[in-house]
Formats: structure tokens, C-alpha cells, sequence
């Protein structure tokens, strides 16, 4: 093969137009210049490609067989520089996230909707799982940022937004109500029926660190997969449920349920948005993260 592609540039549009000068008019570059090109290739590959006639010129029967491949060839090329502009555009492309129920409902949900009334053409992907699997997605490269909650492990791994902060609380329903408006002791959580999350979830290895490190283990009676089952399963006393305040607000305003209070204040933390440390970010992607800061940034 040529090693000079240009050649084929030539050879394309010549083939296309059925005249050298109109080749080079569709180049903007001279006539000598394209028969120059086209004697070039022509003594590369060791066949004639073009005879003249009274019309121009027309391709040989071996020039007609190139011409089939470069074509294809070609005009995939110029399909995937319209695609591409289309992307840096953002009339075209895809927004991959990763994210908790938690960071999805309290946080993505509304600049997800923002998003996508300005640019309608992006898919938007989201991946629903814990901030330990979405953190794992990242690493892969298989989302272009997660939306989860702190504390991160090996946080250093990371660049990260703090985009709103968020309060873990106890609540319960009637069947506790002598615990209602006391100040209670956190050892006495050892003492009541535990509703919290399965598995590895970051609000469930936040909790457990800060209660071990107050000398408090607990021994959950349920754990369930969703913050909103847990909610349920406290609105009908089945005991106490370990949630952020966001899931059980309605319920805490309307006294179906109530806050449990203790001596000493559980630290608040973060949803943020996570992205690879040096790590590269697709047109929709950095639009979406472009708002994200901008919102960060007026909240301070």
C-alpha cells in the first residue's frame, strides 16, 4: 500500500467528479497537482486507474475496483467526523453515572432533568449501586463519574466535589415512643431491634466505624437492601431504623416518626461527585460536570 494516503484523497474525489479539474476544485488545489497524485499512485500500485475521454475521464475496470473500497473507506471517515462533531456539539453522545438510590433521589435527580431539557440528544446512562461498586466502575473506566456518599476508602484515588451534605439519624415509630425526647446514651442502641442496610454500602461502614469507635456494636434484627424499606419497616415498629434524614423527613415533619437523640452528635457528611484522578471526562460529561461545580460553587 501507498504510504502516501493523500493520494487516495485525490484518487477519491477524481473518481467522484469524473474530472481532474474538478477534483481540484473540491480540494483547492491545481490540476497539475492532482494528475501529479494520480501518476504517483498509479506507479505505486502498478496498475492504471484512469482513462481521458471526450467527457473527462473514466475509471479502468481496476481503477473501479479501488474506487468500491476507497469510497467506503472515505465516506466512513467523513461519517465519523460528523459523528465527532456531533459529540463536541453535544448533539450526540452518552453520560455514564454510577449511583446510590441515596445521591440519585436527593441530589442527581433534578440536575438530571436540567441536563437533559438543554441537550435532549445525550443518552444518559445511570448505574444504580453502592458507593464501593460504583467506585469499582470507575476504576474500570465503565462510568464517567459516580455521585456517592463519604467516607470514601483510598480516597486519594479520586478527584471529588462535596455537593451536599448529608445527616445519618436513628428513627422509630410508636411502639418506641418512651424513647421519644430523651437523651439517650449510644450504648443503648445495643438494646433495641437494629433495621439497617445490607451489605457493603458506605452509610453502613460510616455507621459501624463511628459506633465501634464510641464502644457500641451493633446486631441488626433486619438488614435490608433499600433506605426506603427501611423507613417502612420503622413506620410499623419493627424496629429502629439507621437511615440519612432525607428518606424519613416526611415522616419525622408528620410525627409518624421521630428522631432518636443521643449525648453525643453523629458527624454529618457528604454526597459527592467522583471522578478518576487524571482521568479524562467525554464532551457530555464535562458539560454535566461543569454544572455540577457551578452549582458547588454558589452553594459556598
Amino acid at each position: 500500500m501507498t504510504e502516501n494516503l493523500e493520494y487516495y484523497k485525490v484518487f477519491y474525489y477524481a473518481a467522484k467528479t469524473g474530472s481532474l479539474t474538478l477534483a481540484a476544485a473540491e480540494l483547492s488545489i491545481s490540476q497539475p497537482a492532482v494528475s501529479q497524485a494520480m501518476k504517483q499512485l498509479e506507479g505505486a500500485l502498478g496498475a492504471k486507474l484512469f482513462v481521458r475521454s471526450s467527457r473527462g475521464i473514466r475509471l479502468t475496470p481496476e481503477g473501479q475496483v479501488l474506487y468500491e473500497y476507497v469510497k467506503s473507506g472515505y465516506e466512513q471517515i467523513s461519517q465519523g467526523e460528523k459523528k465527532l462533531s456531533s459529540m463536541i456539539s453535544l448533539d450526540y453522545g452518552e453520560l455514564k453515572i454510577g449511583a446510590s438510590d441515596m445521591t440519585l433521589k436527593y441530589y442527581l435527580l433534578p440536575l438530571l432533568e436540567e441536563y437533559h431539557e438543554r441537550f435532549p440528544k445525550i443518552r444518559v446512562t445511570v448505574t444504580n449501586a453502592p458507593t464501593p461498586e460504583t467506585l469499582s466502575l470507575l476504576r474500570q473506566g465503565k462510568i464517567d463519574f459516580g455521585a456517592v456518599s463519604t467516607p470514601l476508602a483510598k480516597a486519594g484515588e479520586f478527584q471529588t466535589i462535596p455537593v451536599k451534605e448529608i445527616e445519618d439519624v436513628f428513627v422509630a415509630g410508636r411502639k418506641f415512643m418512651q424513647y421519644k425526647n430523651h437523651m439517650l446514651d449510644l450504648q443503648e442502641l445495643e438494646k433495641l431491634p437494629i433495621i439497617s442496610l445490607e451489605g457493603k454500602t458506605s452509610t453502613k461502614r460510616y455507621m459501624d466505624e463511628f459506633l465501634g469507635q464510641n464502644g457500641v456494636k451493633l446486631r441488626s434484627e433486619f438488614e435490608l437492601a433499600t433506605s426506603d424499606m427501611i423507613v417502612q419497616f420503622a413506620l410499623r415498629s419493627l424496629g429502629v431504623g439507621s437511615v440519612v434524614r432525607d428518606f424519613a423527613a416526611g415522616y419525622l415533619e408528620d410525627g409518624r416518626l421521630f428522631e432518636l437523640r443521643f449525648n453525643k452528635i453523629i458527624p454529618k457528611r457528604n454526597i459527592c461527585i467522583v471522578t478518576e484522578t487524571g482521568g479524562f471526562a467525554s464532551r457530555a460529561a464535562a458539560e454535566f460536570l461543569a454544572m455540577v461545580s457551578s452549582g458547588a460553587e454558589q452553594k459556598k
